[in-house]
């Protein structure tokens, strides 16, 4: 069977999410973060970087919560979380998807993790304000996007994993000091969509995650 390894809430949210929308029968494994589980030699053997997700799946260990929603994807054709190879929509799809994990989320690591950037309590201070005014910058594409076609999804008419893994990140401005990715219109409104899909709701359930949930 299918093992992720995860924290509640953290980017193993996406593959959690992914795995429920394929009816994939899987094995949640929490992490004992507080423990220092992450560190240890065991955990290293799976992710060297420490972190969360995993996906072990008989002899295939996947990290990076992109890789694994794409391969979840691939594996599964039939379910339609990626549009068909070699289209327009394909690649537009690509596109989200590195853009998420390669602009966004970086941009949220620097928000969350701010010590890793300054030294001082002023520079920390400083480099978390930034790095939220950037998420915002950064979310007005999304904003756009879904504007640009009127869509239920980011791709228009067809939920994917771009949806997912945008969700999640658009989560994780919920407790910004200033505006959150909720308050744009239309990302507003795909998140309630979002959060009334089954899949979404088996995983806020089985993390044990608490409102608001975006």
């Amino acid at each position: 069977m299918i093992q992720l390894h995860y924290l509640p809430g953290a980017a193993s949210m996406a593959p959690h999410i992914v795995l429920e929308e394929l009816g994939c029968g899987h094995a949640l494994l929490k992490v004992d973060h507080a423990g220092g589980q992450l560190g240890s030699p065991a955990y290293r053997q799976l992710n060297p970087n420490g972190l969360v997700p995993v996906l072990v799946d008989g002899d295939l260990v996947l990290y990076e919560s992109a890789a694994i929603c794409l391969h979840l994807a691939d594996s599964h054709p039939a379910a339609g979380l990626l549009p068909a190879l070699g289209t327009l929509e394909r690649a537009q799809a690509y596109k989200w998807m590195v853009w998420l994990t390669g602009t966004l989320q970086p941009a949220t690591n620097i928000y969350f993790y701010p010590d890793r950037w300054a030294d001082s309590a002023e520079a920390i201070a400083q480099v978390k304000a930034h790095a939220e005014q950037r998420v915002m910058t950064l979310v007005q594409q999304i904003e756009a996007q879904l504007a640009s076609h009127g869509g239920p999804w980011l791709l228009g008419q067809t939920y994917g994993l771009p949806d997912v893994h945008a969700m999640m990140l658009c989560r994780w401005t919920r407790n910004f000091a200033g505006p959150k990715a909720r308050d744009l219109p239309h990302i507003g409104a795909w998140l309630l969509r979002m959060v009334e899909r089954p899949a979404v709701q088996r995983v806020i359930a089985a993390e044990g995650l608490t409102a608001p949930w975006f």
